[in-house]
Order: C-alpha cells, then sequence, then structure tokens
C-alpha cells in the first residue's frame, strides 16, 4: 500500500508523536523531537511518515472570535422527510455548499442529523435556515435550532490517552 492508505506500525514513539502534535500542531520538529526522545531528523522522518500515510487530516488554528468577530454559534438539528440513502446523500450534497455550516454529524434517534454553525448575528441564521429549508433538495422535514449562549468547555481534542489504540 502506498499514500493514504499505508499503515504504520503504530509504536509508542508514533503514537506519542500523534498524541503531542494533535494537541499543539505548531510545535517546532526540535521541540517534538526532545518530548518524544528522537534526533530531530528520526523524529522528522516519523511525522513525515505520518503524514504521508494520511494520519493526519489537515492542521487548524483555534481562534478566539470573541476578540475578532461579531458572530453567533449554533447547533442546527435536522429531520428528514425520509432516512433512505439517496435522501441522506441529497442532504449532505446541500449542507455541504455553506461553509456557515462548520460540522454536520449523522446521528441516532429523533434527529437525523446535527450541525455546528456559525453566522454573523443571529438575523443572519435566521436567513440561512430559511435558505437551506426551503431549499427542497435538501430533504428537509423539521429543523430545531439551539443557539449556544456560553461555551463552558470547548473542544480541546480527541481524549486520546483514554481511548484505546488499534494496535495495542
Amino acid at each position: 500500500m502506498t499514500g493514504k492508505n499505508k499503515n504504520i506500525k503504530l509504536d509508542a514513539i508514533n503514537r506519542n508523536i500523534l498524541s503531542i502534535t494533535h494537541l499543539q500542531s505548531d510545535i517546532s520538529n526540535l521541540d517534538l523531537a526532545d518530548r518524544v526522545g528522537l534526533s530531530p531528523s528520526a523524529c522528522f522522518q516519523r511525522v513525515k511518515a505520518l503524514k504521508d500515510a494520511g494520519y493526519f487530516l489537515s492542521f487548524h488554528t483555534d481562534l478566539d472570535l470573541d476578540r475578532l468577530v461579531e458572530h453567533v454559534l449554533a447547533y442546527v438539528e435536522f429531520t428528514l422527510e425520509n432516512n433512505t440513502l439517496g435522501a441522506r446523500k441529497r442532504f449532505e450534497t446541500e449542507i455541504n455548499k455553506y461553509p456557515e455550516f462548520m460540522d454536520c454529524l449523522r446521528v441516532t434517534g429523533d434527529t437525523d442529523y446535527i450541525a455546528f454553525t456559525c453566522c454573523a448575528n443571529t438575523q443572519a441564521l435566521n436567513a440561512l435556515i430559511d435558505e437551506i429549508s426551503g431549499n427542497e433538495r435538501s430533504g428537509i422535514k423539521s429543523i430545531n435550532t439551539r443557539i449556544i449562549l456560553e461555551r463552558s468547555k470547548w473542544y480541546l481534542g480527541y481524549p486520546l490517552s483514554k481511548l484505546k489504540w488499534l494496535e495495542e
């Protein structure tokens, strides 16, 4: 196997590299090498191999929106008219057209999907909801919007130390 489908042995050092860079993607190679106990050259080669194999999906910077822009965050719950594969694919195609929906998850229960969204204000959020609900291709039966009042805890990375690695 090559490229994104290649599996690399996730030994203790590779797991440590993934755990550190997952929470601190801007760490220098020198600091990472020191923390995992490798030479900078060996550390760089391991990180490159992990990247080339597709273990890193992307890199992001968490911004302090409160200091940068006016905004409103909300979770939007979608229930579809029907839950067939075709209906789900059409909905997913439509929601992917809107950058304001930053995350969309298919879930169990009374709701089919939950999306995390960021808009300029409540009027923009309302217009977005009206636009997607008015789009017949989306197949939406009902929408429930939950505006976020306060961020008590924010996503700080996956709890890798609490999860079982597949190769253990």
